[in-house]
């Protein structure tokens, strides 16, 4: 089962949704970072159930415990185990799922690869999975910004036919926290509560689109063909669950335009290093990042978990309609943003370690 990501800076996540708990394990955190568990929860709060009346009210504090790599309050340079414990974990709910394949989730394929599934919560395809890549976001976090100054911000700047109006390079970690919705532009974080509420009364869900900027990225970290920086970061949030499409920079609005609109010209820059005047490429040319902000987005399909009756199959291939019980998000949007940074954070880390192994 691919639980491993990363090449210096390795993370291992585990555990499943409705077992006794889940986390990761990261190799290849340097020593003497300041570290304790009050740098890694505040992600964590941000990616917890039950914090807003817009997702799922399942009750957890998703507290985090350091198990080893960290002495005196510093990483001592040996693999960083964390763990979260699950507290209101119900798997009884999910007995009158043991027959039937639930539509768009995990359940037919992962029985059809392995032979058995966790029917409690889908298992390792649960978005509760995530919280081991948020812990280790973190961690990744704190050193890119102490050591680099790299600072990696995530918002909603579409939630169905809603959208965001603001400029990537004036939003700020307090306009994105300032609502439930994780999205800066005030006049449309209204309507995509809105438009939630009322996908939750109809008994539906809705999807939309995270917008990520990592801003301090110097030129050089990357590398060519196999291991671009966008190919790894377009793994790393596509690998997240319910993650349907994955852009940088102009992306698909590339096609409407001609090489002389799309070009990102140069212009002097400081410290003698050239510069670009637009910012088309999204931060990367050739897999290599140029120095500007590095920009992505990334599409998320309407939650698959929805109230209203559903047309599916049992074992044994028979029509069953399908009424979802227990809780779920109407929207993952908001709670999908500590996810996008920390897909980002974990490939920056160990792009800038390998640059460092290149070129000390």
């Amino acid at each position: 089962m691919g639980s491993t990501t990363g090449r210096l800076f390795r993370v291992t996540t585990f555990g499943e949704s409705h077992g006794g708990g889940v986390g990761a394990v990261v190799d290849g955190c340097p020593p003497l970072l300041e570290l304790s568990e009050d740098d890694i929860q505040p992600d964590l709060d941000r990616r917890r159930p039950g914090q807003s009346r817009l997702v799922t009210q399942r009750d957890e504090a998703d507290r985090v415990e350091i198990l080893s790599g960290v002495d005196g309050g510093r990483t001592i340079g040996s693999p960083i185990a964390l763990l979260v414990r699950n507290a209101d974990q119900r798997p009884g709910a999910y007995e009158h799922l043991r027959d039937v394949y639930r539509p768009s989730h995990a359940d037919w394929t992962t029985e059809a690869k392995y032979g058995i599934r966790a029917v409690s919560g889908g298992g390792r395809a649960s978005a509760r999975e995530t919280i081991g890549r948020v812990a280790a976001g973190a961690i990744a976090r704190k050193l890119l910004a102490e050591r680099c100054g790299v600072e990696v911000l995530g918002w909603v700047s579409q939630i169905h036919r809603v959208k965001a109006r603001v400029d990537p390079s004036a939003v700020r970690f307090e306009h994105v926290e300032a609502g439930p919705t994780r999205c800066p532009d005030p006049e449309a974080a209204f309507e995509m509560t809105e438009a939630i509420e009322q996908a939750r009364r109809d008994g539906d869900s809705l999807g939309g689109i995270v917008t990520c900027v990592a801003r301090g990225v110097p030129a050089g970290w990357g590398e060519p063909v196999f291991d671009k920086l966008e190919a790894d970061l377009a793994k790393a949030t596509m690998s997240l669950p319910a993650a349907k499409g994955f852009e940088i920079g102009s992306g698909f609005e590339a096609v409407d335009m001609t090489g002389r609109e799309h070009n990102d010209p140069f212009v002097p820059g400081p410290g003698g290093r050239p510069r670009t005047s637009t910012n088309r490429s999204g931060g990367v040319q050739g897999g290599i990042s140029n120095g500007e902000d590095v920009l992505i987005r990334v599409a998320f399909k309407p939650t698959a978990t929805i109230s209203s009756p559903q047309q599916t199959v049992d074992r044994d291939n028979n029509p069953v309609t399908l009424e979802a019980k227990g809780r779920h998000d109407p929207c993952v949007l908001p709670r999908a943003v500590p996810l996008v940074e920390a897909a980002m954070l974990l490939v920056l880390v160990d792009h800038w370690l390998r640059q460092v192994a290149t070129r000390p």
